[in-house]
């Protein structure tokens, strides 16, 4: 069984996985509508990985012999005034998640969880490459993204973008 503080913070961090999933689907909705399908192809592969997540860390739990809760997933409040706007929020949507595994992290370390830490060094080494992808495409947009043809150009590398589940390698 897992320490209460830590088994309550991976609990809640199964259901914001699930949120993240609804975000990113809904930045993908943004593009669908804005006939920007690279840009949407890139945010439904992101939601599918945010739901592989969850599942990893729900599938933890119940390996941990404990239960797993489920709370309803809010609907991302979010407004977009531009093409921008959900790649800087999706960045400072990363930047928020990693906080939230960092904070797993050092809970498990504060009481010598040796075993969810080492579940979690595949979530920590992950989010810096959320972070740095957020942060890529945020910058090639900078870059290309007030040129019609480097927008086209931009949204058909991101429509290359496929699926690949995650492998923890424990």
């Amino acid at each position: 069984m897992l320490d209460k503080k830590v088994k309550d913070l991976i609990n809640t961090q199964v259901n914001k996985e699930f949120y993240s999933a609804y975000l990113y689907l809904d930045f993908a909705n943004y593009y669908y509508d804005q006939g920007l399908d690279g840009f949407a192809n890139w945010y439904d592969v992101q939601a599918q990985e945010e739901r592989d997540h969850a599942m990893m860390m729900r599938q933890y739990l119940i390996d941990n012999g404990e239960h797993v809760e489920f709370f309803a997933v809010e609907k991302p409040d979010k407004t977009y005034q531009s093409i921008e706007d959900p790649l800087k929020f999706g960045l400072e949507h990363e930047q928020y998640v990693t906080s939230l595994i960092n904070t797993i992290y050092a809970a498990a370390d504060d009481i010598k969880d040796y075993r969810t830490m080492q579940f979690y060094d595949w979530f920590v080494k992950e989010q810096l490459e959320e972070e740095k992808n957020a942060e890529d495409i945020l910058k090639k947009y900078h870059l290309f993204g007030s040129d019609p043809k480097g927008l086209y150009a931009l949204d058909q590398e991101l429509a290359a973008r496929t699926y690949v589940a995650p492998t923890t390698n424990a």
